[in-house]
């Protein structure tokens, strides 16, 4: 007989009820509620994306206006500078960098700048303030011949006073000075033409390129970089630069009449220091600015009238100049034949 036997067996599990649980009692109507809450959610989001949007928008089109007005700002207090009416003051205006249409130094700005000062009634003389070492023949030209005409017109002295250089094109302009004045240290002259340029024909030669240059005129292609120089050619452009140098040391023995001392190197292109360039008559005097207004002109107050790009100009002729540039290809592209 078995021990266990006396032992309670242990009963099996019951089978497992089959019937289903019942979950959560839905109320009627919660999914509909769901649903409108999901949909006002969404609205107000909308609604939030909506005002942040507009916030921005807004934000951009005053950052926009403030940097219109900035640009508006900077361009007309510098460019319409109104001095007081009837004051005695000396006039300034500046000839500084290279002179060329598209600078500073340009005739279109020094003439503006130039009737300004003569037409003020209060302007005592006009004084010529250059550090420059030239450019451009005929915009020097220009200016020069309003000078002339400007004094005439209004009976008032004009000084150049020379600070670092006064150099080819530079003192075509002084030359309408009636007195110019220069610090020892100051370079002056260059009275001179030149024609700069380079060959790539030996270059071209070596690397097997083939230059093709189409023209309508035997001359078209003169001195062109890529072209052997034709010697005919080369005399015409010479004679060209040498009527050029004529007219800028009869524009200079008219300006500094006997007070010029030629030599045989004056029109050579070759330049002095200020003062060697008063020994010579190139200059009269050694003095700045300060010295002239105080001491010559009698003016010891000095008003600016030179115009004078800022920054939103700049930035402007820089976009002008590259679209203009991309018209030029683009009308090359179309017109390759010129």
């Amino acid at each position: 007989m078995n021990q266990n036997d006396d032992l309670p067996q242990p009963m099996a599990d019951p089978l497992p009820d089959k019937t289903p649980v019942a979950g959560p009692t839905v109320p009627a109507g919660s999914a509909p509620a769901s649903y409108e809450h999901v949909l006002t959610q969404f609205a107000k989001d909308y609604l939030r994306d909506k005002r942040s949007e507009r916030r921005w928008r807004m934000f951009t089109r005053l950052f926009w206006l403030g940097l219109l007005g900035f640009f508006v700002w900077t361009v007309f207090p510098q460019r319409h500078h109104m001095p007081a009416p009837n004051t005695p003051h000396t006039a300034l205006v500046e000839v500084r960098g290279e002179i060329s249409a598209d600078t500073e130094a340009s005739a279109e700005l020094l003439v503006s700048a130039l009737k300004s000062a003569f037409e003020d009634s209060g302007s005592q003389a006009v004084v010529l303030r250059i550090n420059s070492p030239g450019g451009s023949p005929v915009q020097s030209g220009i200016v020069y011949d309003e000078i002339k005409r400007l004094k005439l017109k209004h009976g008032k002295k004009v000084y150049a006073v020379v600070e670092e250089m006064c150099a080819s094109g530079a003192y075509y302009i002084a030359a309408a000075a009636d007195e110019i004045y220069v610090d020892k240290a100051s370079v002056v002259g260059s009275i001179g033409v030149l024609m700069d340029g380079f060959g790539f024909t030996g270059l071209m030669e070596k690397l097997g390129v083939e230059r093709r240059l189409l023209t309508a005129g035997s001359n078209k292609g003169m001195l062109d970089p890529f072209t052997p120089v034709n010697e005919h050619q080369r005399e015409l452009a010479q004679a060209m630069l040498d009527q050029i140098h004529q007219q800028f040391i009869a524009v200079v023995r008219e300006g500094r009449g006997s007070r010029l001392k030629e030599t045989p190197e004056t029109f050579s292109g070759l330049f002095w220091n200020g003062e060697q360039a008063v020994k010579l008559g190139l200059a009269d005097h050694l003095g700045n600015l300060d010295f002239v207004a105080r001491e010559v002109v009698k003016a010891e107050e000095i008003i600016d009238y030179t115009p004078r790009d800022n920054v939103a100009e700049r930035l402007a002729k820089r976009f002008g100049a590259a679209m203009g540039e991309g018209a030029v290809k683009s009308l090359r592209s179309l017109a390759p034949m010129r």
